[in-house]
């Protein structure tokens, strides 16, 4: 009788946690014959308990934690890098990056590893912020095994596209353009194939501020994004930001009445669509960031690989308020949050 393949997003939904559910991971992982490779997953250590709506959580999400010396998703959340200023003889506002790709495997949920291709060691790269009219000079070189390249979204020439050329290990370019226009964009590596390069890791959010600013708000960057730990075409784990529940057991802390603007791209490859839903509140919805009036005022927002809009909002009471993906398997395997509003 031939035997059936089993995914461990299958394990998971069947519900397999606590002692039972290390097992069925551990004898899964002994068959799929995972080990740490290039293209492999080590194998999973540790229950990888239900979080979120699930039945027996309490969205404290996988038990233990993360080792956040390398990346932390608390710091990641508040960092905008403004790279190396200076000053055209035109009076040009001139910003700088190196930036590098290197292969690293990453932390994704406690004792789960994914072999990532990363931009400067970790998923997502860093947040790049700029005020549109700026000259932005990026010195990528590349330190992996594989061919890669920055494609950045917005308006530029096309030989700045991240197209081509495509630079191979131990080559470098220099991309250099305007930013513009002004809103939420993303960049991410164009070599084929796409959805393995991006899937691997290899993107991060791009903020070009409008010349007059925004109103003063608590600011947080968000990628939803998802891993496929065993190659097999469909993801096992989810999370913004990286890690699976991480913001469900650590509490994003804001103050009752701030205005909190979250800068939110999906990223998430082999899935048609993610989304965003904020309970006990509303948010004001500015799709792409590309517009100072809101498009929308609402609770939940679908949206689609590389899509990406800045949200708006204040917590009007004292409390924990979740935030998850309304795909609620999503939620289940990584894909919660929660914001805890303090007087």
């Amino acid at each position: 009788m031939a035997k059936k393949a089993v995914s461990r997003r299958t394990l998971f939904r069947a519900g397999l946690w606590g002692a039972s559910g290390l097992a069925g991971i551990s004898a899964l992982a002994r068959v799929s014959g995972l080990s740490a490779g290039r293209d492999s997953a080590p194998p999973l250590a540790g229950p990888f308990p239900q979080g979120g709506h699930g039945v027996h959580g309490s969205g404290d999400g996988a038990v233990g934690e993360v080792d956040t010396s390398l990346f932390d998703p608390m710091q990641y959340l508040y960092h905008f890098d403004y790279g190396q200023v200076s000053t055209l003889d035109n009076g040009q506002t001139l910003r700088e990056w190196t930036i590098n790709a290197i292969n690293r495997d990453v932390e994704i949920a406690p004792g789960v590893y994914f072999p990532a291709w990363t931009y400067d060691g970790q998923v997502p790269g860093r947040t790049f912020r700029a005020t549109e009219g700026d000259r932005l000079r990026f010195h990528f070189g590349n330190g992996s095994s594989h061919p890669h390249t920055i494609h950045f979204h917005g308006i530029h020439p096309p030989g700045m596209d991240g197209i081509l050329p495509i630079v191979n290990p131990g080559e470098n370019f220099t991309y250099e353009f305007d930013a513009q226009p002004f809103g939420l964009h993303l960049y991410h590596c164009h070599v084929m194939p796409l959805k393995r390069h991006i899937h691997k890791g290899l993107y991060g959010v791009f903020i070009v501020d409008p010349p007059g600013g925004r109103p003063p708000a608590r600011e947080m960057v968000m990628v939803m994004n998802a891993f496929d730990t065993n190659f097999d075409g469909e993801n096992e784990v989810y999370a913004v930001n990286t890690v699976a529940f991480h913001y469900s057991k650590h509490p994003i802390k804001v103050k009752v009445g701030e205005l909190i603007r979250v800068y939110l791209m999906n990223i998430t490859e082999f899935d048609p669509i993610n989304s965003f839903h904020l309970h006990a509140s509303m948010y004001r919805l500015f799709r792409t960031g590309t517009r100072l009036e809101h498009d929308e005022y609402t609770d939940m927002v679908m949206m689609c690989q590389g899509e990406r809009h800045i949200l708006e909002f204040t917590l009007d009471y004292p409390g924990h308020y979740m935030f998850h993906a309304h795909q609620s398997e999503f939620a289940e395997l990584g894909w919660v949050g929660m914001f805890e509003a303090e007087v």
